[in-house]
């Protein structure tokens, strides 16, 4: 391919190879993709960067025509082109505007630029391509050709500026805003949109942006190009580059004059229309802050019972304001601006006669050109029963609040003709809505809220009420969202129109949950309790007639035998054994029911005794230790031994062992009792649902003398039951004297 190597064939020969390889390793470093094409069009030599660009290996396309990268429909084309091309081989750079289409191996398409650079050979023309990715810049291209065309048919006002606030661009929306061409605009400072007293303010924004900040929606003047100000919503960016260096600052603005005049004019009639319905005690007034003089109308008098003249200074009438509302009265007269010359206050003045009123000032601020307060007219109104009336109500409310949250009370309201319902704060959590869930809704809505078994009752009470027009109460179940069950109690009163006709329905309702659970559980327990004592004398009846009067009955059928001589002395001896057996265990069977040696041996001894005695009749070790040195008062003493009997009968009864510790000690004001096996254990709140009354009754007898009951056990794991019981001041007085 190359020319000009003719020395030997051998040396020629390798001096061709070396310049082939140099020419190849020359294509290689382009960094575009480089095709060899001959006059037929087959391709020749490619580079890597050809191999990476259109996904093929170069053994791959050497010899094919070129048209295979690119994509089908411009094949065609391409080769006529060619050979007019060959026929009058040139030079063409790249972006010589054409439209030009890549194609890759995978078949996907790809916008490229392409350079030809033709080479005459020995063996003819060669035509090299320099070819040019340039999908990422079409993107930028399209992105920026799509952001300059919103700019452009913007309505508002768009530019860019240098960091020195020179303009560099400036779209329709800035012509039509401003009256300045692009033309006129682009090159000129942005001072020349600013007006002189804002200077300042335009050097403190550009520090902002320089600063990196950015500035939303930030309302100032503008001048145009005619000199008309204009009130406009100024929106600035910073524009950075890549690396983050801020290259200029980008503008939006809105031109917000008819808005602001539209609420300049709509703040006036406000304030007019409240001068106007200004009624009762009041007087106009007008101040000249420059002066400071006061003139005020004739009613002045009337509203203060003052005797000096209606011209009065600001100082002066400052010094009769309440020492408290000063501060407030002064900081809403410097609170006024010409975008806000509006300002309402109220405040306490002290009388010519020592009396305090309530005062209402609304005024209004006039400004010069420069913003700077010039006057204030205004309406000064006698608000002191409405303060007083207001100051009652709003103690009356709270008063209300409290005892309907106390109570848990909520008030409601109903239009008969519309069905809407309307709920005061807090009837809401009655039945489990949010605040303001219920207003609006009719009564099919509340009925839903309505326990199924209650509504068609509830339904029918209400429709009785409407017809009668008489108070009404009624109890009813409401279902909370998360499922929950809660009792309601109500009252309303339906209150007629003047013809009669229902016209409104007005009622309370109260949470009685407690009291209704209150209620189960009492009827709960009292049931549990006449079934306990069934079931105790049923016991004793069993104890009496099968155990005692079995015995007592043998011994009388014994007492009927023939009675040998021989055996008088031993037959006597055993009739006294079994009757004292017996008079032994109705004993027992009355210390059960009621120990009278408490009181006999003492609380401890009396706990002790009854423990050997229990041990020795179940054949059990109850291994009891005190260390308790001094007496128990008995109304501590006794429910700690009943709650020692219940825990006793229990353990031997479920526990399945035959040795139970108990220990008695003193510690710290209180008596501890603790009762403890080894054996199977329970499940505490499988115990405390079911109908037994056992751990109920001892947790009651605890709780009566103030004390705790902690209740450890697991599956096979004992049972340890800890009580706690405070000894009284008096009872620790009496103890530690002996």
């Amino acid at each position: 391919m190359l020319k000009g190597f003719k020395s030997s064939p051998v040396r020629a020969a390798s001096k061709a190879s070396e310049a082939e390889r140099w020419f190849q390793a020359l294509l290689d470093a382009a960094p575009d993709a480089m095709v060899v094409v001959d006059q037929d069009g087959k391709i020749v030599l490619v580079n890597t960067q050809t191999e990476k660009l259109f996904e093929y290996e170069r053994e791959e396309i050497l010899g094919l025509d070129v048209e295979v990268l690119m994509p089908e429909r411009l094949r065609e084309q391409h080769r006529l082109d060619r050979k007019g091309f060959f026929a009058q081989p040139h030079a063409r750079p790249m972006g010589a505007g054409l439209e030009l289409f890549g194609l890759r191996k995978g078949g996907t398409e790809f916008p490229v630029e392409v350079s030809l650079s033709p080479v005459k050979t020995k063996d003819g023309v060669l035509v090299t391509s320099a070819i040019r990715d340039v999908s990422e810049r079409k993107l930028v291209e399209e992105s920026r050709l799509r952001l300059a065309a919103i700019v452009e048919s913007s309505d508002d006002a768009v530019y860019s500026k240098t960091l020195d606030g020179v303009i560099v661009s400036w779209n329709a929306g800035a012509q039509q805003s401003y009256g300045y061409t692009q033309a006129e605009a682009v090159g000129k400072p942005i001072n020349i949109l600013v007006p002189p007293e804002l200077r300042e303010e335009q050097n403190k924004i550009l520090e902002r942006l320089r600063a990196g900040e950015r500035i939303e929606h930030y309302e100032t003047v503008r001048v145009t190009k005619a000199g008309r100000r204009i009130n406009i919503s100024l929106s600035l960016s910073p524009i950075k580059d890549s690396t983050g260096t801020m290259l200029g600052i980008c503008g939006i603005a809105r031109d917000i004059t008819e808005r602001r005049q539209a609420e300049e004019a709509l703040r006036e009639n406000e304030q007019r229309l409240r001068l106007a319905t200004q009624a009762g005690r009041m007087y106009s007034f007008e101040w000249d802050v420059r002066t400071g003089v006061v003139v005020r109308s004739p009613e002045y008098v009337t509203v203060l019972g003052a005797t000096e003249h209606s011209r009065s200074t600001h100082p002066l009438f400052v010094d009769k304001i309440h020492p408290d509302d000063r501060p407030k009265f002064t900081g809403t007269i410097a609170e006024l601006t010409p975008d806000n010359p509006t300002g309402i206050v109220m405040f306490r003045v002290k009388t010519d006669d020592g009396a305090l009123l309530w005062l209402r000032s609304s005024g209004r601020g006039i400004f010069d050109d420069q913003g700077r307060l010039q006057r204030v007219i205004g309406m000064v109104a006698d608000v002191t029963d409405l303060k007083r009336a207001e100051e009652a109500l709003r103690a009356s409310e709270g008063r209300l609040r409290l005892a309907q949250q106390t109570a848990r009370i909520g008030t409601f309201e109903r239009d008969v003709r519309t069905g809407r319902i309307t709920w005061a704060e807090g009837l809401e959590s009655l039945y489990g809505l949010p605040l303001g869930g219920v207003d609006g809704q009719t009564l099919a809505f509340f009925k839903a809220l309505i326990h199924p078994a209650d509504r068609e009752r509830v339904a029918d009470i209400i429709e009785t009420a409407l017809k009668t027009g008489q108070p009404t109460e009624a109890e009813w179940r409401a279902v909370w969202p998360d499922g929950s069950v809660h009792w309601i109690a109500a009252r309303w009163q339906v209150l007629m129109d003047d013809s009669g006709e229902p016209s409104r329905v007005v009622g309370v309702n109260m949470d009685i949950t407690e009291r209704k659970l209150a209620e189960q559980s009492l009827a709960e327990m009292t049931r549990t309790l006449i079934e306990s004592q069934e079931q105790e004398r049923s016991r004793i009846g069993r104890e009496l007639h099968d155990d005692i009067n079995q015995r007592l009955a043998m011994l009388g059928v014994e007492l009927e035998q023939p009675l040998d001589p021989s055996e008088f002395q031993s037959r006597v001896r055993r009739f006294q054994d079994e009757l004292r057996q017996i008079s032994a265990d109705v004993q027992a069977l009355s210390h059960d029911l009621h120990s009278t040696k408490l009181e006999y041996l003492g609380v401890i001894a009396g706990m002790k005794s009854w423990c050997r005695e229990f041990a020795e009749r179940q054949k059990m070790e109850v291994d009891f230790k005190s260390e308790v040195r001094s007496a128990l008062p008995l109304d501590v003493g006794r429910p700690l031994f009943r709650v020692l009997q219940e825990a006793l009968h229990n353990s031997f009864k479920h526990s399945g062992v035959k040795r139970i510790e108990v220990k008695l000690r003193e510690d710290s004001g209180e008596i501890h009792l603790i009762i403890s096996d080894l054996g199977r254990g329970f499940d505490i709140e499988a115990a405390f649902q079911g109908k037994g009354l056992g751990l109920t009754s001892m947790r009651e007898r605890v709780r009566l003398v103030k004390g705790t009951i902690e209740i450890q056990t697991r599956p096979m794991g004992g049972t340890t039951i800890h009580i706690r019981v405070p000894l009284a001041s008096e009872d620790k007085e009496q103890r530690a004297a002996g």
